[in-house]
């Protein structure tokens, strides 16, 4: 399947691939993945979690294997099926699936935040749910599934403190994560950092707001001084955020760093052409800090 679909930078679109799992839909990010190939045998990895079916290297890359269908607490996938190839956070990674139906174009504001009223499991896992032919695609967080099979796969907080004490500075930074757990771990990063003058929104729509009404009140130098944005978030994602920033003279020259999973070079381009003033892969948090550092001296 043909998963590359180019997508105009900063329309607020994405492409869903849709998948099946034990009789359900599911979806991920195009922008995710590199290929999708035949299920294939793997090596079987000793002492490793349950979720892991093992190791196997379809060209000169190892790649880690993971049964979909058990994280999801489904059961254990049969041996056929697809592997659904990722790369994210620097990781290469094939997610064991049963069928792929195909891939569906949409805007973010189509998707539905997931709420309290979901169960347990698939509230932890999902990012959000989209209705397409009057069926509902729950669009899964791969990064909280990889991240629960090895927490070092998430924000590596032990760099910050590895940075040593730093001095408060109370440049205003505009943060925009829509995880719970990632947004706080990011606010906590950051106060630990120093940066306590911090306001934190869950998508680029609640965070533009924030700057509409800065700028309404003549507050947008108080309050907001440099952007730290995810790319993937409901409603408006990053790259329509850092377009509509950069696009409009009062607040083109405030810095927007895009801080995501998805920083690939294709991204990374669309990212440029927005005018982002850098984009960081998110397990690195200590050069986060770093680049704010260097944007907001001076300021």
């Amino acid at each position: 399947m043909d998963t590359n679909i180019l997508l105009e930078s900063g329309s607020n679109e994405l492409e869903v691939l849709e998948f099946m799992l034990a009789g359900n839909s599911y979806g991920i990010n195009v922008a995710k993945i590199k290929e999708i190939i035949a299920w294939q045998e793997v090596t079987p990895v000793p002492n490793s979690h349950p979720s892991i079916e093992g190791i196997f290297m379809p060209r000169d890359i190892m790649i880690t294997a993971v049964d979909l269908r058990n994280c999801l607490q489904r059961g254990m996938s049969e041996k056929d099926g697809r592997f659904i190839i990722t790369n994210f956070n620097k990781l290469d990674i094939a997610f064991h699936v049963e069928e792929v139906v195909g891939i569906h174009r949409v805007s973010w504001t189509e998707i539905i935040k997931p709420d309290s009223t979901m169960s347990s499991t698939e509230a932890s896992i999902s990012t959000g749910i989209v209705k397409i032919n009057n069926k509902l695609i729950i669009i899964l967080d791969f990064e909280k599934i990889i991240s629960d099979i090895n927490p070092e796969a998430g924000l590596k907080v032990s760099e910050i403190e590895d940075m040593g004490k730093r001095n408060r500075n109370n440049v205003p930074l505009l943060i925009c994560e829509d995880s719970p757990l990632l947004n706080k771990l990011i606010v906590n990063c950051l106060k630990a950092a120093g940066y306590h003058n911090l306001i934190h929104t869950e998508n680029g729509q609640e965070a533009y707001d924030v700057i509409q009404d800065c700028l309404m009140k003549d507050t947008l130098n108080e309050y907001v001084k440099c952007i730290i944005t995810d790319i993937e978030m409901p409603i408006m994602d990053g790259h329509r955020l850092t377009k509509l920033v950069k696009s409009d003279p009062k607040t083109r020259d405030i810095p927007v760093i895009i801080f995501s999973s998805l920083i690939n070079e294709e991204m990374r381009r669309k990212g440029e052409s927005l005018g982002a003033n850098a984009q960081l892969t998110k397990p690195e948090i200590a050069n986060l800090v770093r680049t704010i550092d260097g944007l907001v001296a001076g300021l």
